[in-house]
């Protein structure tokens, strides 16, 4: 899963669209204006390649890449807070708050967002911070249950991050590898509870690039003891989706085509490599000979938005809409 350099395709991208070693696209706020210009370059992609999926980070807060002409959400923390002082409130208009956020990145083209953040604000990592609903891990699993709900009412996967938990380290991935010396016990007995209690519910699950120098030597999206756990002790059976290879926190695994291979071979399904366009042209050559396992395929295809894609005028005439936006509005 690579990214595309502007708003608009270029002769290149189209024609690197049709490698059959790329399986999706992530938008970032360089590609996205506005919703029309958004569900264009959208209709464009697929032009080239019809099933290819299109993912977004929109998450509310800081992680919101198109800003303008949608609703502009807060981060989830405000909904952490909510919830201490009125929980079932918070619950709803956590579920609405998924939906509409659903809802505007289906009408503007998108087929998921990179969201929920399972991670626990522990006051302690720059990366995660109040991107996450809370630091009681129960509050988390109400909330993003509740978000998840949401995105099931529109017809949206969920993909949740950052596993097993990055919210204990203080350093930014994005820049440094990070490293958590805690044991498997006391990581599930906080940062895993949101994953293994929401993980038959979510679509896909982000790995992070975060050393858990007590479990393995390798972070987590590059180690099959981590993967391994998600898929046979969790019992997680969605998509794997790698963090982002570009970033500081997977140099460990390599060039561009080492770290994707390096992904799929811990378990990953979907390798992101992006704001590189040079390093995504060569993973795209180690990927020639790769051959992509059915099951693999299958779950790639979950990732489909499949509700209606409503316009944003449809959707700003419901009722469900105009509460939540006016509920947001309101929110401290």
């Amino acid at each position: 899963m690579c990214d595309v350099q502007g708003m608009r395709l270029s002769d290149e991208e189209r024609d690197w669209l049709l490698h059959p070693a790329v399986g999706g696209i992530i938008l970032f706020a360089r590609n996205v204006e506005s919703p029309d210009q958004m569900r264009r370059l959208c209709d464009d992609i697929r032009r080239c390649r019809p099933n290819i999926v299109i993912g977004i980070d929109q998450e509310g807060g800081r992680v919101q890449r198109l800003r303008h002409g949608v609703t502009a959400l807060p981060p989830m923390a405000c909904l952490g807070r909510y919830y201490r002082d009125a929980p079932d409130n918070a619950l709803t208009l956590a579920r609405d708050t998924g939906w509409l956020l659903a809802m505007e990145m289906a009408a503007c083209g998108a087929d998921f967002s990179f969201a929920p953040v399972l991670d626990l604000d522990d006051d302690r990592c720059p990366a995660i911070g109040n991107r996450a609903f809370s630091d009681d891990p129960q509050h988390v699993v109400a909330l993003a249950g509740a978000f998840i709900q949401g995105f099931e009412d529109a017809g949206m996967a969920s993909v949740g991050k950052h596993f097993p938990g990055h919210g204990g380290v203080t350093l930014d991935s994005h820049l440094v590898m990070p490293e958590d010396t805690r044991t498997l016990e006391a990581l599930e007995a906080h940062d895993l509870i949101p994953f293994r209690s929401l993980s038959d519910r979510l679509t896909g699950i982000m790995p992070a690039h975060v050393r858990f120098t007590n479990i393995d030597d390798r972070p987590a999206g590059f180690s099959r003891r981590w993967l391994d756990y998600l898929r046979q002790n969790i019992g997680f059976e969605g998509v794997i989706i790698s963090d982002d290879l570009s970033m500081e926190g997977a140099a460990m695994a390599g060039g561009p085509g080492e770290r994707v291979m390096a992904a799929l071979d811990a378990g990953c399904d979907l390798g992101l490599l992006c704001n590189d366009a040079q390093a995504a042209a060569l993973a795209r050559q180690t990927l020639e000979q790769h051959t992509m396992h059915e099951e693999t395929r299958q779950r790639l295809a979950t990732l489909h938005f499949k509700g209606e894609r409503m316009t944003l005028e449809a959707l700003r005439a419901l009722p469900r809409w105009q509460k939540t936006a006016e509920d947001l509005a309101a929110l401290d």
